[in-house]
């Protein structure tokens, strides 16, 4: 028994050493130089993100109303982006592939001002609650959720109102934001919780890349998000930019707004968040982490 116990104490040790650590062949130097050209493993990319999310959870009140309403507004520009692009190119498949491009301006603003965005939240503060399990860290997730939920939806709102009432652009862009918002509101309950799972998932996937992007992080931000639009994916404050402008044009109910698209939405980007990204990831390294 004894013998067996010095056993798995070994061979924890050894799950322990790092991929460098294994090579005793190499020279601390040659191991210096493995190390600094290595990509991040997934316990270090769980950790920062992890670490982040700790800071979020102790932010104030009026820190992420501030950065929520920011980001609720910064997400505007996606709307008002892509039906510029899509007033100014020619109709046909091609010129949809080239508008869904301005769906990505608003969420580049977003992360890389370091704006509070609900759906990133399904994944950054979620991973601080899988690794304490507690009643404190679960009230700390709820109070930042709603806190940014609300704030987002508010500047979704205030940019919405604001393009309707000022005509700020012409009528051949207003023709195209009603084009744009129009699918939003069009799809059943099952349907919409669908297509924001793989919102919600897309969106966590970026996050969870992101620390690990050094110099690429523009980029994985346009790809990621662009395929959202592509697949018409709902989201739910970038699209409630589009169904809130509907609402103040006349197009659709605030009952239709919210039973249609806001609800489902929101249901299907927790959903993807947490299981398909935070679950996920937080299950492959907790063997590591402990």
């Amino acid at each position: 028994m004894a013998q067996q116990a010095v056993d798995r104490d070994e061979e924890s040790k050894g799950s322990e050493l790092s991929a460098v650590e294994r090579l005793p062949e190499l020279t601390k130097q040659e191991k210096d130089a493995v190390e600094a050209t290595s990509r991040p493993n997934a316990a270090l990319i769980h950790e920062t993100i992890r670490a982040e999310g700790e800071a979020e959870l102790r932010r104030t009140v009026s820190a992420l109303l501030l950065s929520g309403l920011a980001a609720g507004l910064s997400m505007g520009f996606s709307f008002t982006t892509e039906a510029l692009l899509h007033s100014s190119v020619a109709p046909g498949p091609e010129g949809a592939l080239i508008s869904h491009f301005g769906y990505t301006v608003g969420f580049l603003i977003v992360v890389l001002g370091r704006q509070q965005l609900f759906t990133e939240n399904t994944l950054t503060p979620v991973l601080p609650l899988l690794h304490n399990r507690d009643q404190e860290t679960f009230g700390r997730v709820l109070r930042l959720w709603a806190i940014v939920l609300l704030a987002n939806l508010a500047g979704a709102c205030i940019f919405a109102a604001g393009l309707t009432y000022t005509h700020l652009f012409g009528s051949d862009v207003e023709r195209s934001m009603v084009e744009l918002a129009r699918p939003l509101l069009q799809f059943g309950f099952g349907t919409t919780v669908v297509k924001a799972v793989f919102a919600g998932w897309l969106i966590g996937l970026m996050v969870w890349l992101l620390p690990s992007s050094e110099g690429s992080r523009p980029l994985i931000i346009i790809i990621l998000t662009y395929v959202v639009s592509l697949g018409g994916f709902a989201h739910v404050i970038a699209g409630s930019v589009d169904g809130l402008f509907l609402v103040f044009h006349g197009e659709a109910s605030v009952a239709d707004f919210f039973a249609r698209f806001f609800f489902p939405t929101l249901l299907g980007n927790v959903a993807g968040g947490i299981t398909l990204v935070a679950a996920l990831n937080y299950g492959q390294v907790a063997p590591q982490l402990k």
